[in-house]
């Protein structure tokens, strides 16, 4: 086609499809997030924003009441006139309340480190207006006294009074160190470890990273380059990830170490064994400081044994053991086991009736008293344990015909019985507890709904109104919902569920090209949380240059059955990508307006992983695909997630290997379409290789495509996003368009002009 006779996509287009991001659209809805700080008497205060500025409002739920905390007009007044800011509006947006002095302290940058008395409405200068932990890395003990952090390959402590260093451990050493933060595909400098309730005593590791093979990362610079390394396991190696498990006395800095081999680094939600915190996962303390129950995984995640360890004399015993072909997991993205030493009873995880449940087992003989919840719908996480009552507190979905990606709140006795609803609106309920557990605060929403809030008793009945969301400065613009949808998945027979977006200019008398966003897990969907959100990622964004956008959480994805998410266990290559094509057939039989003659589709990580695979397993389906960081071969990412998915590795008799389906550098002769990849060459999660061998394979394969270079970005691309939000955009009109995008429309002026 002639250039000149091309559609132009303007820079006003450009800029129209900008004020759906997030950036514009999260400053034109109030009071969506409603974080509480809870003070004595199981009150709490928030910050509650509105078109007319935040103020802070005081929950009291003894007497069902909201209030201002205080008087905000004379309040402003009073910090103009001691700060002299003639003509200022006051934010209270960052103050924070003390219950114990009554004051309010701000850190705003017109009127820094100030208190101000609610009580007398007067204002001081202060020389901090927070205690915080000395660093930042560091792992504050319970009674706030020691902040341990490590040091030298060792674990250290730190008197928070004092600023008094003590080492703990002395044998540490460079790649089998203590409390060692490293999965491989993510590092981090906080300690890897667990409090006693007493404070007195740590749990944590010696982590055994010695003949593990490394990674490597070339930064670019004008001269020499400067070279990371770092241990990085592979699923072709025989040598991995190992810890070996010790309880540290604090006190005597001495170390017990645990009576058994060397645990493989492996969890049971997560292919890390530290949470975001640093916080040890599936590590669990008695109340009384003197035993310490944990889950040891097998390599390939399909056996766990609960065990039990004297944190005195390091002896261990087994209590229960459970085997899954594919792999076991103890929760949906929370760990939902528990060891109540009090009562003598385990709480257990398990899938084996295909559906995500709780079990109570007896903690010595490790054998099932009985099952807890039961039927074809899924617990997610366990919220809250009444051990007085006998109750659990948890929340589910899928139970009663409801959406299977609404989160409602229920509980249950420990013994067994009916399940209680105690969260009614069918909607996605986002959850907080009072600090004891009397009462909760529950924002619900849907993806077109925006949140509602309130305080609840615990059996669910509505205390104080909290208000709601206000989108109408949204609802001024152009903005518009996404579209839920339910249609079959491959089968014909399981209900898959997404979004669609439409351009706001939408005419049904036309026809749109069609992008599919995709996820394909197994650890995640493509959708992610069903609660209301402003803007999802670009899908609005893009769809208003002229697009359909269509997302949907296919088989293969967390939070349903088991079979549905093991539907592709051992074959990641498939990707979901056969339900995300019916998806998109049979919505376009139910609509006119789709184009399934030009079909394009974007991800990142996974994501771009699965774009990839896209274009090349379905080449007359899909027409154009920009891959962002693929790990395109999973033999070149970390051992955890691969195995966990694919299976340990293997070579068969005749030289292949069961890891020959997942990849697709081995497809790049499919390629018929339009290609775009990008990949960071300072990525630690997904090697840039990754990509790089891709283009090896697709050169070979005499293969037209693009690609970009990002020379010293990590994995999402840091401050070039918008650079390759915009490559992404143009790709797409010009290749699904047929149109000519504006030349090198920079971002980020919209917000500018608005400021």
């Amino acid at each position: 086609m002639n250039v000149t006779a091309q559609t132009m996509v303007s820079e006003e287009d450009y800029s129209r499809a900008e004020s759906m991001l997030w950036q514009t659209t999260n400053s034109m809805v109030y009071h969506r997030v409603l974080t509480p700080n809870w003070i004595e008497n199981d009150r709490f205060w928030y910050v509650h924003d509105s078109s007319e500025g935040s103020q802070l409002f005081l929950v009291d739920p003894n007497v069902g009441e909201r209030i201002p905390l205080f008087d905000h007009q004379r309040m402003a007044d009073t910090l103009i006139d001691f700060h002299e800011l003639q003509g200022s509006k006051i934010d209270f947006s960052d103050a924070w309340y003390d219950g114990e002095s009554e004051r309010i302290y701000s850190s705003s940058e017109d009127y820094q480190n100030t208190a101000c008395s609610i009580i007398t409405y007067t204002c001081e200068l202060v020389d901090s207006i927070r205690k915080m932990n000395t660093y930042a890395t560091a792992s504050l003990s319970p009674n706030g006294v020691y902040e341990a952090f490590r040091k030298d390959h060792n674990l250290w402590v730190r008197n928070t009074d004092t600023g008094v260093e003590s080492q703990l451990t002395f044998d540490g050493e460079e790649n089998f160190g203590y409390a060692t933060n490293n999965a491989g595909w993510i590092r981090s400098e906080d300690p890897v470890l667990l409090w006693s309730p007493d404070s007195k005593m740590i749990a944590t590791f010696q982590h055994d990273s010695r003949g593990v093979g490394e990674m490597y990362m070339v930064s670019t610079e004008i001269g020499r380059s400067e070279l990371e390394t770092w241990p990085y396991p592979l699923p072709e190696d025989t040598t991995v990830f190992k810890i070996h498990r010790v309880v540290i006395n604090v006190e005597e800095a001495s170390t017990i170490r645990l009576d058994m081999p060397p645990d493989y680094h492996r969890g049971t939600t997560t292919d890390h064994i530290a949470n975001w915190d640093g916080t040890f996962m599936d590590v669990r303390w008695s109340q009384d400081s003197q035993q310490l129950a944990f889950i040891s995984s097998s390599r390939d995640h399909q056996d766990v044994w609960l065990r039990v360890a004297d944190v005195h004399t390091g002896k261990v015993r087994d209590v229960l053991h459970e085997y899954v072909p594919t792999y076991y997991e103890s929760g949906v993205g929370a760990e939902n086991w528990d060891v109540f030493f009090e009562t003598n009873e385990v709480l257990w995880y398990s899938e084996r009736s295909n559906w995500g449940h709780l079990y109570i087992y007896d903690l010595t003989m490790g054998e099932l008293k009985h099952q807890v919840t039961q039927g074809d719908w899924v617990v997610l996480q366990v919220r809250h344990v009444d051990h007085y009552e006998r109750m659990l507190y948890l929340t589910g979905a899928g139970k009663d015909g409801s959406d299977p990606y609404f989160h409602f709140l229920y509980r249950v006795s420990m013994d067994g019985g009916e399940v209680e609803l105690l969260t009614q609106e069918e909607a996605h309920h986002v959850l907080s507890f009072s600090p004891d557990k009397k009462y909760f605060i529950d924002s619900w929403s849907r993806p077109d709904t925006p949140q509602q809030h309130a305080l609840r008793n615990l059996d669910g009945t509505i205390l104080v109104d909290l208000g709601h969301a206000d989108i109408s400065e949204l609802r001024s613009t152009m903005w518009q919902s996404p579209e839920s949808f339910t249609v079959k998945a491959r089968d014909d027979q399981t209900d898959l569920h997404g979004l669609l977006y439409k351009p706001s200019h939408f005419d049904p008398n036309k026809r749109y090209p069609v992008l599919n966003y995709i996820y394909p897990g197994p650890q995640s969907g493509s959708v992610g949380t069903r609660s209301f959100l402003p803007a999802r990622r670009d899908k609005q964004a893009i769809a208003e240059l002229g697009f359909i956008v269509i997302e949907v959480d296919a088989m293969g994805t967390p939070g349903r059955s088991k079979s549905f998410h093991d539907a592709y266990y051992g074959n990641m290559g498939d990707n979901g990508l056969p339900d995300q094509i019916t998806t998109i057939q049979q919505l376009a039989n139910q609509h006119s307006w789709i184009n399934l003659d030009r079909v394009g589709v974007w991800g990142h990580s996974g994501g771009g992983y699965a774009s990839t695979g896209a274009i090349l397993r379905y080449p007359d389906f899909y027409k154009v695909a920009v891959s962002g960081a693929g790990n395109h071969d999973n033999r070149n990412y970390e051992d955890d997630w691969a195995e966990k998915w694919q299976g340990l590795f293997m070579e068969f008799p005749d030289g292949t290997t069961n890891y020959d389906n997942q990849s697709n550098i081995s497809l790049a002769s499919n390629l018929k379409g339009k290609l775009l990849l990008a990949h960071g060459l300072m990525d630690d999660n997904v090697p840039a290789s990754n990509t790089l061998l891709m283009v090896e394979a697709l050169i070979k394969a005499n293969k037209d495509f693009d690609l970009v270079i990002f020379p010293n970005e990590a994995h999402g691309f840091g401050s070039a996003r918008d650079y390759w939000m915009r490559r992404r955009w143009d790709y797409f009109v010009e290749h699904l368009l047929d149109a000519v995008p504006p030349k090198e429309y920079e971002f980020g002026r919209l917000n500018s002009s608005q400021n």
